[in-house]
């Protein structure tokens, strides 16, 4: 799967993903007003609303970038009628040809790892037939509990042809607590690198693991030590944008070849209308300003590999 991802990379000239992470008040009031006026102010109105917002977007960018990533916690929020716009979701990105990553960030005991795997990237049994889930491409997965909680999804990975990115050194400000406290001379997130690089052995495809890594933005010292301990993971790189990373931040996530990263940004374009650099679009051009925000986050991220 990994090999997919960079061949939509080369074609788009664009290692840049767009977390489609909805909130309500995101969404333009003309969408809310025509899905409540359909559903109600209920919960499969929030998710109509959420929907129509995604369905937009998709349709004003999908020739430029080559995956989506939607924030599962986005949907559940509202409840049933969110997993359904969760998962129409997935399908209309993949129909426009869309690598989808689930943010899904899940970790847990070895069957209940399995569990979410197969429902996520996997397939299961339903009596004599087989059923895709979600059916996302890649998954984020949750080192926590250690190998019990990441081999099945990396087994789940080998059968289906779907890869995953392994939270090694995450954007938020609190994240140094835990994942940079030195263990045996190193801090936490090298050592959990290093365990990507073991499971992603039996994954590659090309040059490429199916097993990657997510390395915040906000972190770039970080990034340039764990690009060398994992040459052959793809890091998914969130933090870009709203949360202060920026393009002369991100050069050393890649490797020489010019791949080997993925920027990520969320409320940075799918709300861009509501920055003041795009405010002329409106409400009604929500979806052309995130068109105008992909194509500067492009340029960005273009100009800081150049001048590397």
């Amino acid at each position: 799967m990994i090999s997919k991802l960079i061949s939509e990379i080369k074609k788009k000239n664009a290692p840049i993903v767009v977390g489609l992470d909805p909130m309500l008040s995101y969404v333009p009031s003309h969408i809310q007003k025509k899905a409540f006026d359909e559903c109600g102010e209920t919960l499969e109105g929030a998710a109509e609303a959420i929907w129509r917002y995604n369905k937009g977007i998709v349709d004003a960018v999908y020739d430029l970038i080559p995956a989506v990533k939607p924030q599962i916690a986005m949907y559940e929020q509202f409840g049933i009628p969110g997993l359904q716009a969760f998962h129409r979701t997935v399908e209309y990105c993949k129909s426009k040809g869309l690598i989808v990553i689930g943010d899904i960030k899940r970790g847990d005991i070895g069957s209940t790892s399995q569990a979410y795997a197969v429902g996520h990237i996997g397939k299961v049994q339903v009596g004599s037939k087989v059923y895709a889930g979600f059916d996302e491409d890649f998954v984020t997965v949750n080192p926590y509990l250690g190998s019990d909680g990441v081999k099945p999804f990396v087994d789940i990975c080998r059968q289906n042809d779907k890869g995953i990115f392994v939270l090694v050194k995450t954007s938020n400000p609190s994240s140094g607590e835990f994942q940079d406290r030195i263990v045996d001379g190193k801090p936490l997130y090298e050592l959990v690198g290093e365990k990507v690089v073991e499971w992603g052995a039996d994954c590659l495809d090309g040059d490429y693991s199916n097993v990657g890594a997510v390395v915040g933005a906000t972190y770039p010292e970080q990034g340039k030590l764990l690009r060398k301990v994992m040459p052959k993971a793809f890091i998914l790189v969130p933090g870009y944008g709203a949360q202060g990373g920026k393009g002369a931040d991100l050069a050393y996530f890649f490797n020489e070849d010019g791949l080997g990263a993925i920027i990520n940004s969320s409320r940075g374009i799918i709300a861009a209308y509501k920055q003041e650099s795009y405010a002329n679009y409106g409400e009604e051009g929500y979806a052309d300003a995130s068109r105008a925000a992909v194509l500067a986050m492009k340029e960005d991220i273009q100009s800081a590999l150049d001048a590397r």
